[in-house]
Formats: structure tokens, C-alpha cells, sequence
């Protein structure tokens, strides 16, 4: 089974839904410390790190596929 290849747009797309979510469990992590709310505070936090990690590990993959693409040329 080959792995199925992703379009250039669907990159863009996943990019954006996914820094999304990482701006929105900030600011919900944000707002619900301050309304003194710890587990909602602490549970957004580790969604936050969660996102940030995955965004993370996206970038160096679709960097090395970039330099593939351009050896292929």
C-alpha cells in the first residue's frame, strides 16, 4: 500500500485548522485560570502543548518533502 499523497492546499488548510485550535485552547486556557476554574485551566493547557507539539512535527516533514520535490527536478 502506498501512502496516499496530500495537495499543496490540504497542507495550507491543515495548517490553518490546526493553528486555530492552538489559538483557541490558549485563550481558553487563559480565561478559564483567571475565572479560577484549574481544571478547565489545565485541561485547555495540555491541549494547547498537544497542538503545539503536532504543529511541531509537521513542519520538519513537509520541509524534508519540499527538498525531495526539488531533487526530483
Amino acid at each position: 500500500m502506498q501512502p496516499e499523497k496530500v495537495s499543496q492546499q490540504d497542507k495550507k488548510i491543515g495548517s490553518f485548522l490546526l493553528r486555530g485550535l492552538r489559538i483557541g485552547a490558549s485563550t481558553i486556557s487563559i480565561i478559564e485560570m483567571l475565572r479560577n476554574d484549574w481544571t478547565g485551566g489545565i485541561s485547555a493547557a495540555v491541549a494547547w502543548i498537544v497542538f503545539l507539539q503536532v504543529e511541531r512535527r509537521m513542519a520538519p516533514s513537509s520541509a524534508v518533502s519540499a527538498s525531495q520535490e526539488d531533487d526530483q527536478s
